[in-house]
């Protein structure tokens, strides 16, 4: 049945339709005696065929009428309207929970948030004799005022009144029409308990077992039970186990999967046996996870007064947590719970890197403006603000001297040294590729790696480096990073890696090593920086840190026989990590027990339009995210030739992997143009608009694929060793320019281009270093624009193509992401000091004239990328959303809380 509005169902006049399920239709209307709006649900027309289903239901609905809590929704009223027999209920506003998990799981916070809500709301009915049956996302209800449980008791009347069968009478589909008919098992088969699948009466404990299937799925965002016909499902379900909820995210309590086990067991004895029980071990659960953790921050006033008091409660916070810190780290950390302070980030910048001292008393950054230079910083943990180190631009990888007195870092192709108080650096050996980590011994012998090469030695008062590692070919090596010395002086460990494969690449893996290269042994698989840390100062217990999907291990060390121990214990979530540096996250450890975490963050970032004068014209679509802490967070936007769609790259935060969405610029709707469980990312449109490229990280670091935009099957267009990101396809349709990362050697980033026609092979347009950047073709196809660091900063140039020829620099104090005018007299690009450019472009003949650049105005917020309209008058432009990373977490006596773990 399909209701029109101005139906009456009696005093209930039909508004709008709400939604369709398996309990009927539902419809906001009005209650015209108490003039408010309600939610009317249309139950199906085999209750009116049964006088005694007749009877029961309204007994039934009676008896849920007087259930009144906070997290059931209400229902007000039952009725018939000649053969229609409908409920009256509380209009809600929110999503179902089935609708929110499809956006990925919830954070453990708002999973024992809500579960605690229903649990609440489940032992009130159960007090009264009421039990649901047919628990399930679907019937969950988010609201702002937290979860509302739908449906409530009414699946009992849909329960059969002579005895039920088994499990042959079950229909042939789940979710079919029929499910509900008289001599069939109720209820949606991933949340029924055992009992209720053996054709069992449903008590609460049937209840309690829903719901821990449900407590599964928001924390993992996978079904507890799973199959691939109806009867492998009901065999999960009465043999299988589902995988512990720490095997899925690893940052969740140990506490919540035991709860949750005990939800899911077989025998209803061996679960819960009340809902409130259950309720407070989720509470016990929440107070212990939130132990120790930092406090928000203060989010910016409108007002000017506002602004100053929040300023005067952050300094006053930052002053209370300094005190504690000062006074903490001057002396040996005691046995207790672990302390955690905020350090802030310099005002306005991002953190690359931190690097703590060994005796947890200074902090080394690296911070740089969005788009901008990198510089290093010493902060003392008994002062205020971080001391900014001259002669230091560009800085990378900073480490520690082991008297805490200097520290090593890589700039300009070099390695250097500068002391911790200021003064001039001083450069100890080349490294023109680019650094990957260091680590300085006590006998002053330095360990530091470059990208494509074994690790290598030097002594701290410079010299000529040597290899102390050798890459295996027999275990597809291409690259060694990341060393820490272990504290014998001698032994180091190391990530070995192949660098044109993917993350899950058996060479991928934490080693340890000797400096005289008499053992090399494998530890643990990973893709990640590593670190050695003691359990506490002068402590033989120890651990290695690395970081994956996000969060930081703990692995038990034992130093004497150099071998792994014990569990993987999760010690910290949401941790920054950079993947242009191939996974080199953000963390770092001191001798004394302290660990420092630079902590990523995931804000909505916008897509607005702008006119020439800087003034917003509107958004599109909805917010997507930008990732403090992690590169590709936020992806390029390429606007159709047609102008009338966008395919942009968006970040997901629930699996932490990106894919491409279509946006239609005209009417405004969004549909995802990837999907997989691999990253897919920078997408570039044929010149007709009927494909796209993109690539992907599925196979290697970085192939490249083709898709029409109607849909259909991908195709490869390259693939094998190396990275690759597809940059512009040229108007006549015969070439793609792309970005290509070499596989080995030096990892440089080549502008190549590859003829789209015939077999034509991959050819470089233009060597360039380490930095990444954008190509695009002119509209005529005749020039290409592309940025270039050979200046000695990244510069936008134009050269003509497909070349030989002239090139003219166009850009004059540093530029990226090059965008043509449409009829190719004017050329766009962004500031280093993030403000939209001009450049009047000048033709005569072969020759082009570049005129001066001029600012057309400063995106706000901080814009990452932007898309020219074709026109020229028109801007999109991506804001990042966040103007500087968050605080800096130091914990100190962060081993504590692995005792007994």
């Amino acid at each position: 049945m399909t209701l029109t509005a101005g139906t009456r169902l009696g005093p209930y006049q039909v508004l709008s339709p709400l939604g369709a399920g398996g309990m009927g239709e539902v419809y906001r209307a009005k209650d015209t005696r108490l003039d408010r709006t309600v939610a009317v649900k249309v139950l199906p027309s085999h209750l009116s065929t049964s006088a005694d289903v007749r009877q029961r239901f309204e007994r039934e609905a009676k008896t849920v009428s007087q259930l009144s809590h906070p997290h059931i929704c209400a229902l007000y009223d039952v009725g018939r309207e000649g053969e229609t027999e409908y409920l009256v209920m509380e209009l809600l506003e929110g999503e179902t929970l089935t609708d929110r998990l499809a956006r990925g799981p919830l954070s453990t916070d708002q999973t024992l948030k809500f579960g605690i809500e229903i649990a609440d709301a489940l032992d009130r009915a159960h007090r009264q004799g009421i039990v649901h049956r047919d628990l399930k996302p679907g019937n969950v209800m988010l609201t702002k005022a937290g979860v509302k449980l739908l449906d409530f008791g009414l699946a009992k009347v849909m329960t059969p009144a002579a005895p039920q069968s088994a499990l042959t009478s079950l229909p042939t589909m789940a979710g079919a029409a029929n499910l509900t008919q008289e001599g069939t098992i109720l209820g949606t088969f991933q949340y029924m308990s055992p009992e209720q699948l053996e054709g069992k009466e449903a008590d609460a404990r049937s209840d309690i077992f829903a719901f821990g299937a449900v407590l599964y799925e928001m924390a993992t965002g996978r079904k507890a039970f799973s199959g691939a016909s109806q009867a492998s499902l009901i065999s999960s379900i009465m043999k299988e186990e589902p995988a512990p909820i720490t095997t899925v995210q690893a940052m969740a309590p140990l506490a919540l999967d035991r709860a949750v086990r005990k939800c899911l067991a077989k025998d209803p004895e061996e679960r819960w046996q009340s809902a409130g029980d259950l309720r407070s071990e989720l509470v016990w659960i929440a107070e212990g996870s939130q132990t120790g953790v930092a406090a928000p921050i203060v989010a910016k006033r409108g007002s000017r007064e506002r602004v100053a008091w929040a300023l005067f409660a952050l300094a006053a916070a930052a002053a209370a947590a300094l005190a504690l810190a000062s006074g903490l780290l001057r002396r040996a950390p005691q046995p207790g719970r672990p302390v955690r302070t905020s350090i802030l980030v310099p005002e306005k910048r991002f953190l690359n890197f931190v690097a703590i001292s060994p005796d947890g008393s200074h902090l080394a950054l690296v911070t740089g403006i969005l788009g901008g230079k990198r510089q290093l910083w010493v902060r003392s943990l008994d002062e205020l603000s971080p001391q900014l180190l001259a002669g230091t631009d560009n800085a990378d990888f900073p480490f520690w001297s082991p008297d805490g007195k200097s520290i090593g870092f890589f700039a300009d192709g070099k390695l250097k040294r500068i002391d911790a108080s200021g003064g001039p650096a001083v450069v100890l050996c080349s490294a023109s590729s680019g650094g990957l980590g260091g680590t300085w011994g006590r006998d002053g012998t330095i360990l530091f790696a470059l990208p494509s090469d074994p690790i290598q030695r030097v002594p701290e008062t410079g010299g000529a480096p040597t290899p102390v590692t050798k890459l295996e070919a027999a275990r597809h090596e291409s690259g060694h990073r990341y060393p820490w010395f272990l504290p014998d002086g001698r032994h180091f460990l190391y990530m070995a890696a192949n660098l044109a494969g993917a993350p899950d690449d058996p060479a991928n893996m934490i080693r340890v090593s000797s400096i005289d290269s008499k053992i090399d042994r494998a530890l643990i698989p990973a893709y990640s920086n590593v670190v050695y840390a003691p359990a506490s100062t002068g402590s033989s217990e120890g651990y290695l840190l690395f970081h994956r999907d996000g969060n930081v291990f703990a692995q038990p060390f034992d130093l004497s026989r150099l071998e792994v121990k014990g569990q993987v214990i999760p010690i910290a979530q949401h941790v920054a990590a950079y993947s242009f540096y191939w996974r080199q996250a953000i963390f770092s450890a001191s001798e004394n027990g302290t660990l420092a975490l630079g902590m990523s963050t995931t804000s909505p970032s916008t897509l607005s339009w702008f006119d020439r004068n800087g003034r917003a014209l509107g958004a599109v679509g909805e917010p997507m995210f930008f990732v403090s802490g992690l590169t590709g967070g936020v992806g390029r936007c390429r606007i159709s030739p047609d102008g009338r769609q966008l395919a942009a790259t968006v970040f997901e935060p629930s699996t932490r992997n990106s894919d491409i969405w279509l946006y239609d610029l005209v009417r405004g709707v969004q549909t995802r143009f990837t999907s997989g469980p691999t990253a897919n990312a920078d997408p570039v449109w044929s010149p007709d608009g009927r494909q796209i490229v993109f690539d992907s990280d599925r196979k290697h670091q970085g192939d490249v694929y083709r898709k029409a935009t109607g849909g259909g099957a991908e195709e490869v267009v390259l693939e094998g060793e190396g990275q690759r990101v597809p940059d512009d396809w040229s108007p006549d349709g015969r070439f793609l320019a792309l970005e290509v990362r070499e596989a080995t050697k030096e990892r440089r980033v080549n502008l190549s281009i590859l003829p789209l026609s015939g077999e034509g092979k991959l050819t470089t347009f233009l060597r360039r270093s380490t930095a990444t950047g954008e190509a695009r073709f002119a509209p005529d196809g005749r020039w290409l624009a592309y940025t270039s660091e050979e200046s000695g900063r990244i510069e936008i140039y134009v050269s003509a193509f497909p070349g030989p020829g002239q090139r003219w620099q166009v850009s004059s104090a540093g530029g990226t992401q090059p965008r043509w005018g449409r009829d190719g007299k004017e050329l766009y690009y962004l500031s280093t000091d993030l403000k939209l450019m001009s450049v009047e472009i000048r033709r005569s003949g072969e020759t082009l004239e570049p005129g001066i650049p001029a600012v057309l105005f400063e995106p706000h917020p901080l814009p990452t990328f932007f898309e020219a309209a074709a026109d020229g008058q028109r801007f999109l432009v991506m804001s990042a959303g966040v103007e500087q990373s968050p605080p800096i977490t130091l914990v100190q006596n962060w081993a504590s809380e692995l005792k007994g773990k």
